[in-house]
């Protein structure tokens, strides 16, 4: 993977993780603030309900306690008995029904009179237990003969000489309609939150669900904690493993618990679905960030890619040239570009003579037979015409012995001179050898060749040399691909022409002929 590919990874990898975390961490943070402002609010609704409950059951004692002074002088007066069961239950709906019970446990007045028990007994031990306390009593929540669940808030009657003549109380249907009922049922809150009490034991007196009163759900850790008399707020699972943010508090007068609860799934409906808008509104952000990624990634890598691919052309001539034109418009890519061209400068510096002195024969100054070799591979791979003319001095081991070496390797420069100066912009003169030269001429034919070698000849013998005489070279030319059909070939049928040359008296040129019984013959 290139540059461009790795810091848009990086980046793609840091904007999806980044968004991913803000995404996830706003969730997090706004779900937390849910679930802990929605624990609270049910915890103080919860209380403001048994604050209300216990009002209202205080003002009902209240009304009872009134009445009970009122009826202390008319105990022997059934209308005026009748009159106030009817006033206490008519008048603010406190109470489902009222009942007045004389010391001897006679029912003397009842409201409404639909029940048809008056003059009857009290039935109930917990109905003559009242007729021996002097105290406000509040029951514990039970069946009635009905059988409605009720509740039975009494005050005993006491006349003004302290003699208990018996008492005055009213029932509280759990189920029905009163005023209690309207307290705990008028739910202020428009979301799916509910409210339900539970006695001191945890079973259900009250429930939005009539199928739920009178079940014990005991078990339920909020019911233990406010049948316990605690208040507070706590997430919980109900009995039938559904989760619930509960807030409760206590009725101390009763020992009954309210709860205030709601489910988690539905508190965090509206968050999950402000989440997926929010992810949804993003998309487009992320897009164009991508976008924007993608495109500046590439403007950054583009220098680097450039100069990395150009660096591989260091020995190429246009290498350098290159490089140079590309725009590194940041600091980093600057500076290694900078470094790259000096370092290439230096390089082909020492590239050139390093090269220049491998290929270049050290007392001619023409190419060696490595440079030679390399010509032929250059025209080899790009399938070049060329022509080939070797030569060598005429009796130099004569010269040698009757100069000395000296001369000799001046007789070499002055011949390796000629040869320049003979030479065309593109031909390649080297020394194979000893006396032996070649030069390689690109291009030209196999007769033009073979002028150039006579001039070549001639220069020799008629310009004067270091020897202060004559001397004179033999040549051979040789084709490719006229006369040879590998470049290989070449030299070894100019050293046959070049040997024909010598056997048919030196001083000569010889052009290589292909012939059908491999014949050579003389130009």
């Amino acid at each position: 993977m290139g540059l461009g590919g790795l810091i848009l990874l990086l980046a793609l990898g840091s904007v999806l993780l980044t968004m991913a975390n803000t995404l996830y961490s706003s969730y997090r943070v706004q779900r937390d603030l849910l679930i802990r402002n929605t624990l609270e609010a049910n915890r103080v609704y919860a209380a403001k309900l048994a604050e209300s409950t216990e009002t209202h059951l205080d003002s009902t004692m209240q009304q009872l306690a009134y009445s009970a002074r009122v009826l202390a002088s008319n105990m022997d007066v059934p209308a005026r008995l009748a009159e106030e069961a009817d006033r206490l239950r008519l008048q603010t709906r406190s109470l489902n029904s009222v009942a007045i019970v004389r010391r001897d446990g006679t029912l003397v007045a009842v409201s409404p009179a639909t029940l048809r028990v008056a003059g009857t007994s009290v039935k109930t031990d917990w109905g003559h237990a009242l007729l021996t306390t002097r105290t406000p009593a509040i029951s514990e929540p039970f069946i009635s003969s009905t059988g409605r669940l009720i509740i039975f808030i009494s005050h005993p009657i006491i006349d003004a000489e302290g003699r208990l003549l018996g008492y005055l109380g009213g029932t509280i249907y759990l189920n029905a309609k009163n005023m209690l009922h309207t307290i705990l049922d008028r739910h202020y809150y428009r979301d799916s939150s509910y409210v339900y009490v539970v006695d001191r034991k945890g079973t259900i007196i009250f429930h939005p669900d009539n199928t739920h009163v009178g079940k014990s759900i005991i078990k339920n850790a909020v019911v233990r904690a406010v049948t316990g008399g605690e208040a507070g707020s706590q997430d919980v699972q109900t009995l039938y493993g559904v989760d619930m943010l509960a807030g409760y508090a206590p009725v101390k007068s009763t020992g009954w618990g309210i709860v205030v609860q709601k489910s988690t799934e539905t508190t965090l409906a509206n968050l999950n679905h402000l989440a997926l808008v929010t992810f949804g509104n993003s998309i487009p952000f992320l897009l164009l960030s991508l976008v924007f990624i993608w495109w500046f990634s590439r403007l950054i890598s583009r220098p680097l890619g450039q100069l990395a691919e150009n660096a591989r052309m260091v020995a190429t001539p246009d290498g350098m040239g290159k490089i140079e034109k590309i725009l590194c418009w940041y600091l980093e890519a600057d500076r290694l570009k900078k470094a790259l061209l000096r370092g290439m400068s230096l390089t082909s510096s020492e590239l050139d003579k390093l090269n220049q002195q491998t290929i270049t024969d050290a007392l001619t100054g023409l190419r060696n037979r490595r440079g030679l070799a390399n010509a032929l591979d250059l025209y080899r791979q790009a399938g070049q015409s060329f022509a080939a003319i070797t030569l060598d001095v005429d009796h130099f081991k004569a010269i040698n012995d009757r100069y000395g070496h000296d001369v000799g390797d001046q007789v070499l420069k002055h011949i390796a001179g000629l040869m320049r100066a003979g030479s065309r912009g593109g031909d390649m003169a080297s020394r194979s050898g000893g006396e032996e030269f070649v030069i390689l001429l690109p291009g030209s034919s196999q007769e033009n060749a073979f002028h150039i070698a006579e001039r070549l000849r001639e220069a020799v013998e008629r310009t004067p040399n270091p020897t202060g005489g004559v001397i004179t070279i033999s040549l051979g030319v040789a084709h490719f691909p006229s006369s040879a059909e590998a470049v290989g070939e070449v030299l070894k049928q100019s050293d046959i022409a070049l040997y024909q040359a010598k056997r048919s008296g030196r001083n000569k040129t010889v052009s290589y002929r292909k012939e059908p019984a491999g014949a050579v013959a003389p130009h």
